[in-house]
């Protein structure tokens, strides 16, 4: 692909990104509510595109496509997995908003350590975010650098994609704190599942139609059509990645935060609703990638590059193959420039906001804003590892922020749950998990994942039952819902 017209792409997109993210500065961002939260008054739509673009980022269109070059159609069952996990949002979406409206909470691991009664239970699920997500945000931006040098043939090399990836995250999230996130969020939503539909389409056609591409896909490589197939995707690497992913709109703060975004439950609810038909659409749009790839380039040493490759393939015209390499490229900024918001609040929230003296909003905020280029710096600096696989990275990340889920669980659903249950069981077990990954080892077989929401949820019921709970804020939590009901009833 010519890499001027790449250029001029990536420049029209900066412009446009930015006139949209400067025309979002209204409203109160002076205090935590109002720059990290928007204030609480974001209507549905805008959620629902802010919350698929941020959670379909770079893994989607390089990695998910990735992964079915690698294993086939096993990636699609491991993509359904999380779909079906998004009920979760269902299920603590209101529990969630409703916490959030009465007690003004800006951050998940505020709520967790208000309702444990512990500051040093908000500190451990920060510390813990931080260690995973930081590499998460580094993902991202190494899929950007994959993709503008696999769309180049290295004109573009890594490195100069990942600065252009972060420079523009830590912009965005400047700009106007989560109003430009969101309101950047949505116009790259719209565009990258209209653009990455067209040329799903196109190069299916090129290939053949439909039967014609699924029949030289079951002749040349019927393996890729079969779980585990090739072996990639034997039961427990299944199991390992799938069961972090299910979590995910749970343990992931940058994704829970936004339950508290909406300006009512009615935009919660259209915000759930949305994403499911998004997520349904992209989800196969990025598997019809990968095979697409997979037919048209076999012997690819990287199956990151498989996007890359396919966008700079004969069947896509160039403009178009330059427009859905942006749309990937936005949907990856939004995705790092959104944790940053989240680890930079969760931060100033509640590492800084938890001191002796408890500092007011506005010294909270400043030291938000402070945070943001640092998280910016250490992901770049994880991204230039270039480690391959970013699907295998993304999983990785979320295995060890599941060991928060217990914690969550019973924040609502368990009376009994105490802050040294809570801290003992998110602190263990992401060292678990680190040292599990770090090291590459499986004990009995189970990867990371598996062992840290065991291990985790053990010691969070073990601990609390040895222990002494809050009754006051637990017998609150448990009925908050009730007393919403109560409330409407009256």
């Amino acid at each position: 692909m010519n890499t001027n017209m790449v250029i001029w792409g990536i420049a029209i997109y900066i412009i446009l990104a930015l006139f949209v993210a400067f025309l979002s500065r209204r409203g109160d961002r002076t205090d935590m509510s109002g720059y990290f939260l928007g204030g609480r008054k974001m209507n549905g739509i805008l959620s629902a595109l802010s919350y698929s673009a941020t959670t379909y980022s770079a893994f989607m269109m390089v990695g998910l496509a990735g992964l079915t070059y690698q294993g086939g159609v096993g990636a699609l069952g491991f993509e359904i997995v999380y779909f079906t996990g998004v009920s979760l949002v269902a299920l603590f979406g209101p529990r969630f908003w409703l916490a959030g409206k009465k007690f003004g909470y800006v951050t998940p691991s505020e709520m967790v350590g208000d309702r444990y009664e512990s500051k040093a239970a908000a500190s451990a699920i920060v510390i813990v975010s931080c260690l995973f997500l930081i590499p998460y945000s580094a993902v991202q931006l190494a899929g950007v650098g994959y993709l503008l040098q696999g769309i180049t043939n290295n004109a573009i090399p890594f490195t100069t994609g990942v600065i252009i990836a972060t420079v523009m995250a830590i912009l965005f999230s400047y700009t106007a704190g989560i109003r430009s996130v969101v309101w950047t969020d949505s116009l790259q939503a719209v565009f990258m599942i209209i653009t990455s539909t067209i040329v799903v389409l196109l190069v299916i056609h090129g290939l053949g139609g439909f039967g014609q591409f699924f029949d030289k896909l079951q002749a040349n490589h019927s393996d890729s059509l079969s779980v585990p197939g090739n072996g990639y995707f034997d039961f427990l690497t299944f199991l390992g990645m799938t069961l972090p992913w299910f979590f995910f709109s749970l343990s992931n703060p940058q994704v829970s935060q936004r339950m508290f975004m909406p300006s009512s439950l009615k935009g919660l609810r259209q915000m759930l609703l949305g994403f499911l038909i998004f997520g349904f659409i992209y989800t196969f749009v990025s598997v019809l990638w990968g095979f697409s790839a997979l037919q048209m380039f076999p012997d690819l040493t990287t199956a990151d590059l498989a996007t890359p490759k396919l966008l700079s393939s004969d069947l896509i015209p160039p403009v178009l193959g330059v427009i859905v390499m942006i749309g990937i490229m936005a949907a990856a900024i939004s995705t790092i420039d959104s944790i940053m918001l989240t680890l930079s609040s969760m931060f100033a929230r509640d590492v800084y906001g938890n001191l002796k003296s408890r500092p007011d909003d506005a010294k909270q905020l400043k030291v938000g804003k402070v945070v943001i280029p640092i998280i910016a710096i250490l992901a770049f600096a994880f991204a230039e590892l270039e480690l391959n696989l970013i699907a295998v990275l993304s999983v990785a990340a979320s295995a060890g922020l599941i060991v928060a889920v217990p914690a969550f669980f019973g924040t609502f659903f368990w009376k009994r749950g105490t802050a040294p249950g809570v801290i003992s069981s998110v602190s263990l077990g992401a060292i678990l998990v680190f040292a599990l990954e770090f090291t590459g080892t499986k004990p009995l077989g189970l990867a990371a994942g598996i062992w840290g929401l065991i291990v985790s949820a053990v010691l969070f019921v073990g601990v609390s039952v040895m222990t002494t709970a809050p009754n006051q804020k637990a017998t609150i939590f448990i009925n908050i819902l009730k007393s919403e009901r109560k409330i409407k009833e009256d």
